[in-house]
């Protein structure tokens, strides 16, 4: 690492090498190198006689024998980073020299390499995806009837179960998983499109021969790896792909960052946390803090990520007709780290949910200080059936309930309503009976349960069977 000059965190601290290598300047002029070989290999092969087999397999022999710094110095000559590297090129292969880059502009290899990245990124991204949606499974499955209190408004709630809860982040992932595939199927080739799309000077390289640019398109893209190419295109591949990819990996984060602040906010009640080491620093100054360090580095990158889509937005809405170049600088690096900060994001969910900690005792302890504010209607139905007035009733636990509540928050005493409620002669139950009426939690629950067993066999098992091969390790260790 040079610390002399800024550094990107996202590659020196967030990262896999997995997806720093795929935005490497490495891959990127490697494949741009791969897409002319495509394209002279095409040529040859559908009888375009100024292209031969020897041209070809020099080409081929050199595709990554790069001499970087001759490229960089014909770019500093010409502005012009294509045409640096098709000198550069010409350099180590005499024989193809003439030919290389025969009929393209500039976006037939950047646009073309662009949506390698980006389709290989992606895979990268749906893997780790899963990886999350696995750990999740385990843990709703481990937890589906381990109750707890539920909260809306941040306020305590009719109780839920900590699987139950889970579900929720997990069904999340589930429809993003739903729009990866999509925008899987929206990936395809840019292929071999000419200056502004029309393929004007490939028809004047084969004479006229509609098929034949026809199937040069197909068979390009198919050399680089692609069974798809969009039919029409401008001077580029339409960047309503990115604006739609990064509204897919903006989606993700926005998912990542509701679990991670409901993990940090369930941090602060001490019922549930991520993974602490041994040795892991909470505060420089506060030596007891086990602050939630990994949630909130989600939060912020989450943060970031969800905030990209107005970027591409902007970009896709600005390309005058066939083409403007105010799309190159802000690509270079939104589309980079859209990718990275989804990396960074779902390696920090993988590390999360693979060590996940659950405390019973004091989700329980949580329980016992609220249950009876929400148990206050069992206990109303209870008292009917004794034999006493509904409406009767219904003033008299109002009112230790309200008196009960004042205790709680003005003088900090425990919730004493069972008490108040068995000392009045009213009520036609003692202590014991009150706390009997409460006294199982799952009661509460409802289904939950069983919704969550439901949901993992009928939801989310099928989906982890169809992408099995997919299921394995994933780095998910931190830097930092």
């Amino acid at each position: 690492m040079n610390r002399d000059i800024y550094q990107e965190p996202l590659v020196s601290r967030y990262t896999s090498r997995e997806m720093q290598e795929l935005f490497s300047e490495r891959f990127k002029f490697t494949h741009w190198r791969k897409c002319w070989v495509a394209l002279a290999e095409a040529q040859h092969e559908l009888g375009l006689s100024a292209v031969t087999a020897e041209m070809v397999a020099e080409l081929k022999a050199n595709t990554e024998n790069i001499d970087y710094e001759a490229a960089a110095a014909k770019e500093r000559e010409i502005r012009h980073d294509v045409m640096a590297h098709v000198f550069a090129y010409g350099q180590q292969c005499p024989l193809a020299e003439p030919i290389i880059h025969l009929g393209a502009t500039s976006q037939f290899v950047v646009c073309n390499t662009d949506l390698l990245i980006q389709k290989r990124a992606l895979g990268l991204v749906k893997k780790s995806l899963l990886k999350v949606i696995a750990n999740l499974a385990e843990f709703c499955a481990r937890y589906k009837d381990l109750a707890t209190l539920g909260f809306t408004h941040y306020q305590p709630a009719q109780p839920t179960t900590v699987g139950k809860r889970n579900t929720l982040y997990l069904q999340d992932l589930l429809m993003d998983l739903d729009y990866i595939e999509q925008l899987e199927g929206q990936i395809k080739a840019r292929g071999a499109k000419g200056t502004v799309g029309t393929q004007a000077t490939f028809i004047e390289l084969f004479a006229g021969d509609h098929a034949k640019v026809r199937e040069l398109d197909r068979l390009v893209s198919e050399k680089i790896g692609f069974d798809q190419v969009f039919a029409v295109t401008g001077q580029t591949y339409p960047r309503k792909l990115d604006m739609k990819t990064s509204e897919t990996l903006a989606g993700i984060g926005a998912s990542a960052h509701k679990f991670a602040v409901d993990l940090r906010l369930l941090s602060n009640l001490k019922v549930q946390e991520e993974p602490f080491e041994s040795k892991q620093v909470g505060s420089s100054a506060m030596a007891y803090k086990r602050n939630p360090m990994r949630s909130e580095r989600m939060t912020g990158l989450a943060r970031k990520l969800m905030g990209l889509p107005a970027n591409f937005a902007a970009t896709a809405a600005n390309q005058w007709f066939e083409r403007t170049l105010d799309d190159s600088a802000i690509r270079r690096m939104d589309m980079a780290q859209a990718f990275l900060l989804t990396d960074a994001i779902l390696k920090l969910y993988i590390n999360i949910t693979n060590d996940m900690v659950v405390y019973p005792k004091q989700i329980e302890r949580h329980l016992k200080e609220e249950l009876p504010f929400m148990a206050t209607e069992k206990i109303l139905m209870a008292c009917v059936e004794r034999g006493k007035s509904r409406q009767e009733m219904h003033e008299v636990i109002r009112e230790h309930s309200v008196a009960a509540g004042s205790d709680v928050k003005n003088q900090g005493l425990r919730n004493n309503l069972l008490d108040r409620l068995a000392e009045d002669e009213r009520v036609p139950f003692d202590y014991q009976e009150l706390n009997g009426l409460i006294g199982d939690y799952q009661q509460f629950t409802g289904r939950a349960a069983v919704q969550t067993e439901e949901f993992l066999r009928e939801q989310v098992a099928p989906v982890l069977e169809k992408h099995q091969h997919l299921l394995g390790d994933v780095d998910a260790s931190l830097t930092v």
